[in-house]
């Protein structure tokens, strides 16, 4: 003989009540968490990394520490710059495999081109996409301001991107431009929005119809380290890389053909670098095996250069281009 069940029923009205409550809730707590935590991706593009000595593995670790993921675009090249990049850290970076496209010779623009390319690997969680090129690395003294900036403007839509300042280092690790025709600043932190995309030959950003970047800046420098090369591996960037802003005409007519690099015909205007390096460039200043002779009261700049300098440095007025708005 079977025992009474005591069957508990429950009002469906109070079950949809229960389940839309706890829906609520978790919703806020995915809402409080987005607003105290984020994520970062970085990402770059690179070719034939080995071949121009280019120090993408500096580039990509001086900003690793700051990222969750980063996505590289790696272009087909004629030596081993794929297993360069894999080596670096499995777990967190992506490769994108690319072909680059020979027939953009105007302008840069397939530097552009690849650039986009790593920046549509992006996820679509991440918050900042952190942008750096093979030739740049950032000083990890700087790595609290970074992170300060990107928490702080986070949640401010209005904020497309957050704006670096640039030291130039040319000839050797010793010596930075001065003159004006280094540019100063420029964006390398921009929101994760895919209607951002590269400009001209990678160097900035626009958004939308061309509309140039809304940006804050940030008391952080960004070190540029493409005039420091072995000269021979300088030499034959110059009479490859020129080849993605002009056609051979005018390479023969203004590319010097050369064994190796000669820095001595190139500055303006330089000034000696007594700060620090970043740390993961330890490796590459040691193995610096050529000289660079500078003298700093060599100077070459024009007129219209000292006007500019001088108005800025005494009246705070900037004469460099922008490709962004400060607001």
């Amino acid at each position: 003989m079977e025992g009474p069940t005591n069957q508990i029923k429950i009002n469906p009205t109070i079950n949809q009540h229960y389940q839309n409550a706890i829906k609520k809730y978790y919703v806020g707590l995915q809402k409080i968490s987005r607003q105290h935590f984020m994520k970062v991706s970085g990402f770059t593009f690179i070719k034939n990394a080995l071949i121009y000595d280019y120090p993408i593995v500096e580039a990509i670790r001086s900003i690793l520490p700051l990222c969750d993921d980063f996505i590289v675009a790696v272009g087909k090249s004629d030596d081993d710059t794929y297993q360069l990049i894999d080596n670096i850290d499995k777990s967190k970076i992506k490769i994108i495999e690319t072909v680059w496209d020979e027939t953009l010779r105007e302008g840069g623009k397939v530097l552009a081109v690849e650039t986009d390319k790593a920046f549509a690997g992006i996820p679509s969680d991440s918050d900042w996409a952190f942008y750096i090129q093979g030739d740049e690395v950032v000083h990890e003294k700087y790595f609290d301001v970074i992170r300060e900036g990107m928490m702080k403007y986070k949640g401010s839509k209005e904020v497309d991107g957050l704006l670096f300042n640039y030291k130039h280092f040319f000839g050797s690790y010793d010596y930075v431009g001065a003159s004006p025709n280094w540019y100063r600043h420029e964006i390398r932190i921009v929101r994760n929005d895919k209607s951002i995309y590269s400009f001209r030959d990678a160097q900035g950003f626009r958004k939308g119809n061309n509309q140039m970047l809304q940006v804050k800046p940030i008391d952080a420098f960004m070190y540029h380290y493409g005039w420091v090369k072995e000269p021979t591996a300088m030499q034959r960037k110059q009479e490859n890389f020129n080849k993605y802003w002009h056609d051979d005409e005018w390479i023969d007519r203004n590319v010097e053909k050369s064994e190796a690099f000669d820095y001595s015909k190139k500055p303006n205007f330089l000034l000696p670098f007594t700060e620090t390096h970043p740390r993961v460039m330890k490796e590459r200043i040691n193995a610096k095996n050529w000289k660079f002779d500078y003298d700093p009261t060599y100077d070459r700049r024009t007129l219209k250069d000292k006007t500019k300098d001088f108005l800025e440095k005494h009246f705070g007025l900037d004469f460099t281009y922008k490709n962004y708005k400060i607001i």
